[in-house]
């Protein structure tokens, strides 16, 4: 299985939401952009398990991102990821940096957050992130849950 890294884009109102121990957060309305790696065992799979439960909402949350894959409130609504074997996940984390919502998925290591916010759609801005660290990046679109039809 391949490995790589990964970006999921949210597209959310104005929104409250219990994240585990983080507790309550007041989200702003906009784009919050997720950094997640695919290193272990099932590789970009995991991106798959991801989408998967944004669809089907299905599963108790277990991690940070559950929490917004299992909100009807935080529509996901596209991925930007990179196949390779190198942990860049911090580093790209660091490359998008601004606002963030503080201790978000980066329980195991030194980040300030892996998720961050933007007023306008980031697709752009991941790519060129992604190509400043020899990342050939790719798009997943997300079927709207709605109407079926693809974003992006």
């Amino acid at each position: 299985m391949d490995k790589g890294i990964y970006c999921l884009v949210f597209h959310n109102p104005a929104w409250t939401l219990r994240i585990g121990a983080l507790g309550e957060i007041a989200f702003r309305n906009g784009w919050h952009i997720y950094v997640g790696s695919a290193l272990g065992s099932g590789g970009l799979s995991r991106l798959n398990r991801h989408i998967a439960l944004s669809e089907a909402k299905d599963k108790r949350p277990k991690w940070h991102v559950d929490y917004l894959l299992t909100s009807d409130a935080f529509p996901l609504r596209y991925a930007v990821f990179a196949r390779t074997s190198l942990r860049l996940e911090c580093l790209v984390a660091s490359a998008l940096g601004g606002e963030d919502v503080s201790g978000f998925g980066c329980s195991d290591c030194a980040c300030p957050s892996h998720l961050f916010y933007r007023k306008t759609d980031p697709l752009l801005e991941m790519k060129e992130v992604f190509r400043c660290l020899q990342l050939v990046p790719q798009t997943k679109t997300i079927k709207n849950q709605k109407d079926g039809n693809d974003i992006i």
